[in-house]
């Protein structure tokens, strides 16, 4: 290992590059050797100070000997005080081998973001968000992310201590199965948006899985952030009664997304910003390896959480994440108005979604949640109910609806469907609900909310009919809201539906139900 480093940037470049910081020779100094590594080189301790406007990751590289069976990295930062209003220093980690840091991480070997404050790698175990693996000798990189910069900079001190040995056996992955026990062609409930302690959670997989069966769930989705450390350590958290879905959460700097259902093993990068176009590789990566891609919490306002590369690439979007706010709110207008084009036959429609991104107690997993139409509990009959649209997004498992569109001739359509019958074909739209008491009923069309009913009784069972026609509605969705005491203003969502499109499509027009 070399003696102490500093480190340094030699050059600011445009924000979202990549850069390798350069060193600048400093005085070695003698660090105690860690209990059992004789024969390794002392502690590496690579320091610097990053100014505002740093590039997005900084590579430092560091010296791995032969004979190391363990790497362990640790890593501290200044904290200034800042005007109120301006961010202040945050510092995120991770590591890369000697493989590289060239884009689509083959040298990736774990990201702990800014939840850890060390980690160590060995070939047979790693710190959780970390993969376990060969300790091959050459040149390695501790990768840091400013999140943000302080004014006066952010300083930092990376200690890397090797220890040697013989080198364990890395075990073989055993991942989920893709199916379990499912009741046929039904409903299912599940949450697609979970962290564990993998990433920036302190959930085991075990936990969470207890949480999800406790919450009525029938299938869930990992999606720990950059990271796909976590699919090897779902097998015994699943089981005949509870489907685990594998994905990560990629968390670019110009918003999130969920791979959502990906192959076992699947690593997506996430170090790429809208302007690079590259965006767009990346999803095509994540349906190869049989993924949705999912936008979460597009109108999110923490630093990087807004979505800025618009939806041509999603298979469907997060409209309601975790306790109903003003944010979600403002993603299901954003939703609802993309509506419009799809009920013209210009493009498909996008398919909402809700999850909990539930990290840590007090956070509900499984509210909200999206019961979906599939063929059985299998991860293909999922993804494919969920791409399809055929799907609501409930509070929790108390609450339950049916929501069709019958015409006078008897035809009918479901969620994500279309009845294609006359423009001037009367059509009755019909809601049952359970579980919602007091919740009030609106029939939302492409031109807005076009009937309301009155609260559900105290047993929250209930069934509402409106008449209508494909000339007066070219689609239909409907929502529960909870009662508010500001008369206007509807209250928090308990439950929505993706619509029922009605009506013929144009010859030409592509198809907008999926």
């Amino acid at each position: 290992m070399r003696h102490r480093t500093d480190w340094s940037v030699a050059r600011q470049g445009a924000c979202g590059s990549f850069v390798v910081a350069h060193a600048h020779a400093a005085q070695p100094r003698t660090v105690p050797r860690p209990f059992g590594s004789p024969t390794l080189d002392p502690v590496t301790t690579l320091r610097g100070t990053l100014p505002p406007g740093s590039p997005d990751y900084v590579y430092l590289p560091f010296e791995v000997a032969p004979g190391t069976a363990e790497l362990r990295i640790s890593y501290t930062y200044d904290k200034p005080p800042v005007p109120p209003g301006t961010p202040g220093n945050a510092l995120d980690i991770g590591l890369f081998d000697t493989r590289g840091t060239a884009l689509g991480g083959r040298g990736f070997r774990g990201w702990s973001g800014g939840a850890r404050s060390e980690f160590f790698v060995r070939a047979e175990e790693a710190t959780p968000g970390y993969l376990p693996g060969p300790l091959t000798p050459g040149t390695w990189y501790v990768a840091l992310g400013p999140y943000t910069v302080a004014p006066q900079g952010l300083s930092y001190e990376v200690t890397v201590t090797p220890a040697e040995g013989a080198a364990g056996k890395t075990p073989e992955a055993v991942y989920p199965p893709d199916r379990a026990r499912g009741r046929g062609r039904d409903w299912y409930r599940g949450d697609c948006h979970l962290h564990s302690w993998h990433s920036d959670g302190r959930r085991t997989p075990a936990e969470i899985a207890d949480l999800a069966r406790a919450a009525g769930l029938d299938f869930l989705n990992s999606s720990d952030h950059n990271t796909h450390a976590s699919h090897a350590h779902w097998a015994d958290a699943a089981g005949d009664d509870l489907l685990v879905l594998l994905g990560e959460e990629v968390t670019t700097r110009n918003g999130h997304v969920l791979a959502l259902g990906t192959e076992p093993g699947t690593f997506v990068d996430w170090r790429h910003r809208a302007r690079d176009g590259r965006w767009a590789r990346f999803a095509r990566e994540i349906r190869r390896a049989g993924g949705l891609v999912v936008p979460a919490h597009p109108h999110a306002g923490c630093v990087g959480c807004g979505w800025k590369f618009g939806f041509a690439e999603a298979d469907a979007v997060e409209v309601w994440n975790g306790p109903w706010t003003p944010d979600d709110e403002l993603a299901l207008a954003a939703w609802d108005a993309g509506l419009v084009a799809s009920v013209r036959g210009e493009r498909a429609w996008l398919p909402a979604m809700g999850n909990s991104d539930a990290h840590r107690a007090p956070d509900v997993v499984g509210l909200p949640q999206t019961v979906v139409l599939a063929d059985g509990l299998t991860r293909e009959a999922i993804r494919e109910g969920l791409r399809a649209g055929r799907s609501y997004v409930a509070e929790s498992r108390h609450v339950s609806l049916a929501f069709s569109v019958t015409a006078e001739g008897g035809e009918r359509a479901g969620i994500g469907e279309r009845l294609a019958v006359g423009h001037d074909t009367p059509v009755t739209v019909r809601l049952e609900v359970s579980g919602a008491p007091r919740c009030s009923v609106r029939f939302v069309t492409d031109q807005g909310v076009l009937f309301t009913g009155g609260p559900l009784p105290v047993s929250g069972t209930g069934t509402v009919e409106w008449r209508t026609a494909p000339d007066r509605a070219a689609c239909v969705r409907a929502e529960l809201r909870h009662e508010t005491a500001l008369g206007p203003v509807p209250g928090a969502m308990a439950a929505f539906t993706n619509p029922v499109f009605l009506g013929r499509l144009e010859d030409g027009k592509p198809g907008a139900a999926r």
